[in-house]
């Protein structure tokens, strides 16, 4: 009898111990997607206030949420965490965004696609065609890499509360452009 009260415990703790090992990792799609969700909110708010849509304190009020998720996102990136941190963040920014939908009610949206859209849209279409096998594995790699990269260069032009120039935001649309051409050859 002794024996198997030790043997329950020693495998209840040894299940305990593997749990909660193997639930503290990091979460790349997590950040990813995180990613996409704060450039989206900036391009928002930087719409809102050049079409008077949102007033410079809302604006301000809205880039210092979204500075305070940042310093957040921040702290979990690459980093070994539980899963719940990460969703927690992500109800941030879906809270975050609806808040600044809000304020946006009656606007008129601008007719061409914001850069953030276009980031999402092309993730997605990378995402589905790595699923399909639509997308060689090499050329995956390249595609997702080349669009990490123009939304770091995005985020890192926009973090500091500023809004990004007409030449920066062309860059940007430019090199999206090329992306999506290059990404048309696998459809």
């Amino acid at each position: 009898m002794k024996r198997f009260i030790l043997l329950t415990l020693v495998m209840f703790f040894g299940v305990a111990l593997f749990s909660g090992c193997a639930s503290t990792q990091t979460w790349p799609d997590y950040a990813r997607t995180a990613e996409n969700k704060m450039v989206v909110i900036q391009e928002k708010i930087g719409d809102g206030l050049k079409t008077n849509a949102l007033t410079p304190d809302q604006s301000q009020r809205f880039l210092t949420l979204l500075k305070v998720i940042r310093i957040d996102y921040e702290e979990l990136r690459d980093k070994s965490v539980y899963r719940d941190r990460w969703d927690s963040l992500l109800a941030r920014l879906d809270l975050l965004g609806e808040e600044i939908n809000r304020a946006l009610v009656g606007t008129v949206r601008i007719e061409e696609p914001r850069n953030g859209d276009r980031i999402v849209a092309l993730q997605r279409r990378i995402d589905d065609g790595r699923i399909n096998g639509r997308l060689p594995l090499i050329e995956g790699r390249e595609f997702q890499a080349r669009l990490d990269g123009i939304r770091s260069d995005y985020l890192r032009m926009t973090e500091a509360g500023r809004y990004a120039s007409q030449e920066e935001r062309t860059d940007i649309s430019r090199r999206l452009e090329l992306l999506e051409m290059d990404m048309n050859r696998y459809r």
